[in-house]
Order: C-alpha cells, then sequence, then structure tokens
C-alpha cells in the first residue's frame, strides 16, 4: 500500500512495500503454499492433545525458555537422517523458519546479505524489514546455480550473510553437497543453507559439513515432511557460537509451552510422519510426467512442488481458469511460469483434468 497517512511514523524502507502472503482462497484442491496433504493421524493427534492437557495445567508459567527438551529432540532426528553427532547446543528452535531468518539478520546483518533469485522471496522482504542491505545474485536462465558466478557475486559484495536454498523455492532446483563445500571455501561471515523441502530430496544435508566448515547454518522446519504447517516450527543446525548469538536479538519465551510440546509429540510419530515423503515424491514425478505429456515443460524438482510453463495463454488468465475449475495453485512472478504443489490423489487429478481441459479448449 502507498498511500499511508501522513501522520503515521513508517520507516521509509517499509513504504512501498507489500505484506507476504499468498491468496487464500476458497477452492477444492489448495494447491498453492506447499502444505503437506495428508493431515496427521487420529493416534498422533490424540497423543498431541494428551500431551497438550498436561501442558495446560501449568499455562500459568513460562515455557522454558531454552526449548532444551524439543532441542534434543531435533538434533537426534537431525543425527538420524544424516549420521551427524549434533547436540541440543547446535539447534535453535523458533515460530516457523521466517523468525529463524529475522534472527540471522538482527544477529549478523551489519554487512549486508546476498541471495541468488529467484528464491525465496522472504529472505529478501525480511531483510528490508531489518534493514539489512540485500544483493540478488544471478542464475542460470534454467535456475540452476552457477558455482563461479555466485563466487564471484560473493566475494565482489563480501556480505555478512550468504543465502543458499536447496531444494529451491519457487523452482525445485536442489544444489549438491560438494557445490556447498566450494561457496564454503570463498563465503565470508555465514553460509546459510535453507533446506525447508530436504526431506523430499535425495541430496547429501549441508549439516554433514557444519564440523569442517563452523560457518554454515542450516535452516529447516517441521511444516512440510512433518505436515506441522499449522504449529509452527522451525529451527536451524550450527555450531554452538551460533546458537549462542542468536540468544541475543531472541524474544523472552519466543516458543510457546504448547508449540513445543506438540512438536516433541511429532518428533516421536516421525517414522510415521516421514512415511509420505516417499508418497509424495513419487506423486510428484507423476504429475511431472503427465504436465510433460501435455506439451508443457517442468523445472526438475527435488521438492513437494512443480514450476511449469510451456502454455500460450498468460500465466494470471491461466491461473485465474484453474481456480475458476477449483484449483488454486501459485502464480510466483516468473513471466510464463506457475507452481503447483503436490496434492493427494484426488487434488492431482483434478489439477490436471482442468489444466488439461483448459489448454485443449484454447487449441
Amino acid at each position: 500500500m502507498s498511500n499511508w497517512p501522513s501522520w503515521l511514523p513508517l520507516s521509509e524502507r517499509l513504504r512501498p512495500l507489500s505484506p507476504y502472503g499468498a491468496p487464500q482462497l476458497p477452492a477444492q484442491a489448495v494447491l498453492n503454499t506447499n502444505e503437506n496433504p495428508f493431515p496427521l493421524s487420529g493416534n498422533l493427534a490424540k497423543a498431541i492433545a494428551s500431551r497438550i492437557e498436561g501442558v495446560a495445567r501449568n499455562l500459568n508459567r513460562y515455557p522454558d525458555r531454552d526449548a532444551v527438551k524439543l532441542r534434543e529432540g531435533l538434533a537426534s532426528f537431525i543425527n538420524s537422517l544424516s549420521s551427524t553427532s549434533i547436540t541440543s547446543d547446535n539447534v535453535w528452535a523458533a515460530n516457523g523458519s521466517n523468525e529463524i531468518i529475522q534472527s540471522l539478520f538482527l544477529a549478523f546483518g551489519d554487512k549486508g546479505a546476498i541471495g541468488f533469485t529467484p528464491s525465496y522471496s522472504m529472505h529478501p522482504l525480511i531483510a528490508r524489514v531489518t534493514n539489512t542491505e540485500w544483493v540478488d545474485g544471478r542464475r542460470r536462465e534454467d535456475f540452476s546455480l552457477d558455482i563461479a558466478l555466485a563466487k564471484e557475486e560473493i566475494l565482489k559484495c563480501t556480505p555478512s550473510l550468504t543465502f543458499i536454498t536447496t531444494p529451491n523455492n519457487p523452482t525445485g532446483s536442489s544444489v549438491t553437497i560438494s557445490e556447498i563445500e566450494e561457496l564454503a571455501k570463498v563465503v565470508p561471515g555465514l553460509l546459510v543453507v535453507d533446506e525447508a523441502y530436504a526431506e523430499f530430496s535425495d541430496e547429501i544435508s549441508a549439516t554433514t559439513l557444519i564440523e569442517k566448515y563452523p560457518h554454515i547454518v542450516v535452516i529447516r522446519t517441521m511444516s512440510k515432511a512433518f505436515s506441522f504447517a499449522g504449529a509452527r516450527l522451525g529451527y536451524l543446525i550450527a555450531d554452538k557460537s551460533v546458537i549462542d548469538a542468536l540468544f541475543l536479538v531472541r524474544l523472552p519465551y519466543h516458543l510457546s509451552a504448547i508449540t513445543q510440546a506438540a512438536a516433541e509429540v511429532a518428533l516421536e510419530f516421525r517414522s510415521e510422519l516421514l512415511g509420505n515423503v516417499a508418497t509424495l515424491v513419487s506423486n510428484r514425478e507423476k504429475v511431472k510426467g503427465e504436465l510433460i505429456a501435455l506439451g508443457l515443460s517442468v523445472v526438475p524438482s527435488k521438492a513437494n512442488f512443480l514450476l511449469f510453463s510451456g502454455f500460450d495463454i498468460p500465466a494470471p488468465v491461466l491461473w485465474k481458469s484453474l481456480l475458476d475449475a477449483g484449483v488454486l495453485i501459485r502464480d510466483v512472478g516468473l513471466s510464463g511460469y506457475l507452481r503447483v504443489t503436490i496434492g493427494n490423489e484426488a487434488e492431482n487429478a483434478l489439477f490436471i483434468n482442468s489444466i488439461k481441459a483448459i489448454i485443449t479448449k484454447q487449441d
């Protein structure tokens, strides 16, 4: 909004901005925010409710400020995935990964930040909000990351924070562990690897590099693979000195007792929850094949979504036509591209049948 009232002392850097948010519109298939389509099982929901009932008796008291038990559980989870040996001292949890990102800017953003766009749009937005100078690094035309060029751009601006998103949002493309290590050798300050969609990828996690390169920090979330978007739980894995520094900018008691309890239970049920990941990966490949069969182009993805192009009508028109058919996907602002989250079988079928009907009608 640009017509702020004259009496409102809003910071000049915020006046031209618009709030972040995907459209929240009614649809039969909501495939625009990369949520996991599978709800929690009845047993898990009951276990969370039971744990929260116990916590509720003590809501007159502040929660564990340091969320020690939860951080221990997250450390155990990462160790089981990547054969690392991190402890709770290497983990920090917050209200979604966006709070993690904001805290990184607050603690370490004095010398600016760089990210390689298109990527997660909240990185530059939070940079602006926290008054951190942001540089847009470049990607290849196919949206892959040119490591040689990335190193040049990093060394040119010498930021205190370098952001790499893998799998990348909104494209789904990945950066290999060897490429991340190549960047780590030249990056000044911290190399922030955003792995929000890592469970859907077969790439090795950057958490395996932290012991050798203590300036690498890795952002993860429980929103996607854990079907836990509504709980708002993000976390960071890093050297203990990074965690200690984040405590300086952490708000007091920022993670509620209820959130901590729910996340602790989810981690206890992680085998059940992660069982849906393989299904989503399989469905991703199936939807990709169906889009290609329709003559569309799909960016290779290791996330739970697909970025596609090759349609003959403007992206906003196709987006609206799909919405009229009951399918809500995402226009990410890339000319000629749209992004679809992988849903359940019925949602995926509705999406494919709807886009096929629209394209056929155009022909």
